[in-house]
């Protein structure tokens, strides 16, 4: 079970921190979710790719939709790359441990495993037939579904005067469509994080989101299990069938965490590979900050920035190293100036 730490919400300024922690761990989330998809070769692994893909690019949307929440009541939306390995904004972990260390796996058992850790449902994992798993109690620190519960809680408490309308918004006119909004009041924000806790860990009592797609947790089990979580006539509605066709060996030989790497001692191949790696990342964070911060029409360029990411990761990962039998995919290390 893993864990935000959490404090009540007394004051907007406080809310505004919160929010900007809830923004870190979206945006947190993308490098360890895209360093398992990027590793997986093309037309490998297609139905695991497409539900990593899927959860990636609804963390993106995630993260869109937190920094309108913040921009509308005053805030300041700040993307500030996280360390990998290393904790995300938080201090994700168990409850009474040590923070977690979110790693960048290649495609794997265990990279499923942390992805189902990070989007564990606030009640726990629904017990499905064949998968006996235990629910945690109440603890001071909560999942990221009740640390947006309680966001919502003291917004819901906010005069119409703390809302400013139209600040800074990022709505769905070059990507996303029908998934970014404007937020303008409450109301908006009450349905931006509806949609944030939903996708992510399901609705209650159910592994379907609002829009009746299996929320990030259970996909993430789905391909861990290679099995399919599909509607049957048990007490509790789902159950594990069929196969994903999931082959864990159809895999780059990627190293973990590769800005832990010594890249000197490698070829030249294997480092002009991460300096483009690192310049279209970059690029990515350079765009969205511009984006979440009101300048309109760098969403779409962050966007580009991703596809070039991909594709600069997909020369990393078939470029060996000084070992031939391994290659490293992006560091998702951000450097200044790099994009230039």
């Amino acid at each position: 079970m893993i864990r935000l730490q959490s404090k009540p919400i007394a004051s907007l300024a406080e809310a505004r921190k919160q929010l900007q922690t809830a923004i870190g761990v979206e945006f947190g989330t993308l490098p360890p979710y895209l360093y398992a998809l990027y590793s997986i070769p093309p037309g490998q692994n297609l139905q695991a790719a497409e539900r990593i893909k899927s959860v990636a690019m609804q963390e993106m949307i995630h993260m869109c939709l937190a920094c309108n929440i913040l921009n509308a009541i005053g805030g300041e939306p700040a993307l500030k790359p996280p360390k990998y390995p290393g904790p995300l904004p938080g201090d994700i972990g168990p409850p009474g441990g040590k923070p977690l260390k979110i790693r960048l796996y290649p495609f794997s058992k265990e990279a499923m495993a942390q992805g189902m850790a990070i989007e564990e449902p606030m009640d726990g994992p629904i017990d499905f037939p064949d998968k006996p798993m235990l629910k945690a109690g109440k603890s001071e620190t909560v999942t990221i579904g009740e640390f947006y519960t309680r966001l919502d809680a003291y917004l819901a408490t906010l005069p119409a005067s703390d809302w400013h309308a139209g600040r800074n918004q990022i709505d769905d006119n070059q990507y996303f469509m029908g998934q970014l909004f404007d937020v303008n009041g409450y109301p908006d924000a009450h349905k931006a994080i509806e949609q944030i806790i939903s996708e992510g860990e399901g609705a209650s009592n159910s592994p379907l989101d609002f829009q009746q797609e299996v929320a990030h947790f259970y996909r993430f089990e789905e391909v861990f299990r290679n099995q399919v979580l599909t509607k049957d006539p048990n007490p509790k509605g789902y159950a594990w069938t069929g196969t994903l066709g999931v082959d864990w060996k159809a895999v780059y030989p990627a190293i973990i965490d590769p800005a832990s790497h010594d890249f000197s001692h490698d070829p030249p191949a294997a480092r002009a590979a991460q300096k483009a790696c690192d310049a279209a990342f970059s690029r990515m964070v350079r765009e969205l900050q511009l984006a979440v911060t009101g300048h309109e029409g760098h969403l779409g360029l962050a966007v580009r920035a991703m596809f070039d990411l991909r594709m600069a990761a997909h020369v990393a990962f078939t470029t060996p190293l000084a070992d031939p039998k391994k290659v490293a995919g992006p560091s998702f290390v951000y450097k200044p100036g790099a994009w230039k």
